[in-house]
């Protein structure tokens, strides 16, 4: 069952916040592994990329923000979140940043370390392309950004030590975004890796198997796309 979020005493100082659901305007695609991070969830911090407060209400969340230039969000609705507490944080249509970019950059300004997205990854492949990238900015290294969808959850990687829980049996891919991603070794995959690289083109890295409950990746150099599907994909 999914658990409502209880409002902290103090909203502005955020201090106490532990979990962060992060909601974007992209289809919402439930799944094993979008059911068990919401089940697993305990009075979740909800921010909300414009019509992503949408999908938070479908799940009985509350948001605590909304940030966007609110084309996918009518001024009732808007009105209706506010009224129930949530941060309304507008900007013009004409800006550089997508909606989710932006919640981005609010996550990061209030200390948020680790955030999980739902709704980032369903419907505009070209929209979906750029938030799996967006963690790739400089000003983003120090989050760690959990794309969570339906089965499936995406999570940028940069070079050091990585750790994977999950269930013997399930999927995990391995995609370089850069050039080439160099001394990779694994453990508790099927098929190992031992100080090799991934380069950009082949798919080498497709399709690993989890030979047990945790896994891990370490890596020296570049960037890598963790893709980790429940069961077999």
């Amino acid at each position: 069952m999914i658990q409502r979020m209880r409002h902290c005493k103090s909203r502005s100082a955020w201090d106490c916040l532990v979990n962060v659901l992060l909601f974007a305007n992209g289809e919402l695609k439930r799944g094993v592994m979008l059911d068990r991070l919401l089940n697993s969830l305990e009075s979740p911090r909800v921010i909300c990329a414009d019509g992503g407060a949408l999908h938070a209400r479908a799940l009985g969340l509350s948001p605590h923000a909304i940030i966007g230039d609110f084309d996918s969000l009518r001024p009732d609705q808007i009105a209706e979140f506010a009224a129930a507490g949530a941060e309304i944080i507008q900007h013009p249509p004409e800006k550089d940043e997508t909606d989710f970019e932006l919640a981005l950059h609010y996550c990061r300004r209030i200390g948020v370390a680790e955030i999980q997205v739902l709704g980032g990854l369903g419907g505009r492949f070209d929209q979906a392309i750029a938030n799996v990238l967006l963690p790739a900015q400089p000003a983003f290294q120090e989050l760690r950004v959990d794309f969570v969808d339906g089965d499936q959850l995406v999570r940028l990687l940069r070079p050091g030590a990585h750790q994977i829980a999950g269930q013997r049996g399930d999927t995990i891919s391995l995609i370089p975004l850069s050039a080439a991603a160099e001394g990779i070794s694994t453990r508790a995959l099927k098929y190992p890796l031992q100080a090799d690289s991934l380069h950009l083109g082949p798919a080498r890295g497709i399709s690993n198997v989890m030979l047990a409950e945790n896994a891990e990746i370490d890596f020296r150099a570049g960037l890598l796309l963790l893709v980790h599907t429940c069961g077999r994909a």
